[in-house]
């Protein structure tokens, strides 16, 4: 076997703490030798969490530490500053989605990268969602027929919290919103299924008065193969059940709640702790093929967020690819730029 990469983490709110450290930490083929934050709290959390490994100030420690590689999980209005010190450092980035607030600036940072020989890839978790790799199999087994609507939300009721889940109370300066957040992966996610988009509308609204950014979102694309997404992102949804619908012409596969991953790694849990139990959903959560009034139980895939890090891993030692081509990252940025434009102007914006 390989050494294991030597990787540190920058930020260690909710994203370093939950989503990646725990990972990384878990993967044999990686080894966590350092988290960048000032935040004390966080710093004390750290000793808690992982008590080996070493607070650091900023990213210049991180690669005297020894690091070749670092994971970033800050606000997304800093991913880009962050990316383009690391790769200035001479160190391998994996950068938390989205990869910079627009496309011009994440094709600056791959721009970057490939002139420095290093690698840059971005954390498009949700690929690795059990739904989203159940769906990958029904569509592969050619079980709906003809495909011709994707239908995707992620939704929560939050009339009255005073922070929104999803980075609303951010300004849009610094990332804020959710067309940055969660429109992220499920563009990222249609765009996997069914290739590359020609046109795009959206509407963007802000209902919550605790708010700052858009946090209600609607985006119709159009893809090359005149295939239809629909995707939906919502603080403000009473019905939340929902999270895929898929139509063909012989049928359709529908499945609700959100994948337990997320879940599992808030409450502590990890690969490690889990062994081959982690990524499985319970009976209840699976989704169904449905034909009228006829409702098959379809057994759903576990769950892989446990397979990012050790791709990453070889992709640095040069023994796999990146888990998430850098290109992908910035054809969704392109995406979410038309996002915002068609919303503005109130008309379809077709991309080159």
């Amino acid at each position: 076997m390989s050494e294991p990469v030597r990787i540190g983490v920058v930020g260690y709110g909710l994203g370093g703490r939950s989503f990646h450290a725990p990972l990384i930490a878990s993967a044999p083929e990686l080894e966590l030798v350092g988290v960048v934050t000032t935040n004390l709290e966080r710093r004390e959390q750290l000793a808690t969490d992982h008590p080996d490994v070493a607070a650091l100030d900023d990213l210049a420690a991180l690669v005297a530490a020894g690091a070749e590689a670092v994971a970033i999980s800050s606000t997304t209005g800093t991913h880009s500053q962050l990316t383009d010190e690391a790769l200035n450092l001479g160190l391998h980035v994996v950068c938390d989605k989205p990869l910079a607030v627009d496309a011009q600036a994440a094709a600056s940072s791959i721009t970057r990268a490939e002139a420095a020989g290093l690698l840059l890839t971005a954390y498009q978790n949700r690929r690795w969602d059990s739904d989203f790799l159940t769906i990958q199999r029904v569509l592969a087994e050619g079980t709906l027929g003809g495909v011709f609507r994707f239908e995707s939300r992620f939704e929560r009721w939050a009339p009255g919290a005073p922070r929104a889940w999803w980075r609303a109370e951010l300004p849009p300066e610094e990332g804020g919103g959710i067309r940055l957040d969660l429109i992220t992966h499920l563009a990222d996610q249609a765009v996997q299924l069914f290739g590359p988009v020609a046109q795009v509308y959206s509407e963007l609204a802000t209902r919550r008065a605790a708010s700052t950014a858009e946090d209600d979102i609607t985006v119709l694309l159009t893809h090359t193969s005149g295939m239809s997404s629909q995707l939906y992102a919502s603080t403000m949804s009473g019905d939340t059940s929902r999270r895929f619908r898929v139509l063909g012409t012989e049928g359709a596969y529908v499945v609700g709640g959100v994948d337990g991953q997320e879940d599992a790694l808030r409450a502590g849990r990890s690969p490690a702790s889990e062994g081959p139990a982690w990524g499985v959903e319970p009976e209840s959560t699976w989704g169904h093929v449905v034909r009228g009034l006829e409702s098959i139980v379809v057994p759903s895939e576990r769950g892989r967020w446990d397979t990012f890090y050790p791709a990453f891993a070889a992709a640095v030692r040069g023994t796999g690819t990146l888990p998430v081509d850098p290109y992908d990252a910035l054809a969704v940025l392109e995406i979410l730029d038309a996002v915002a434009l068609s919303a503005r102007d109130h008309t379809v914006v077709t991309l080159p």
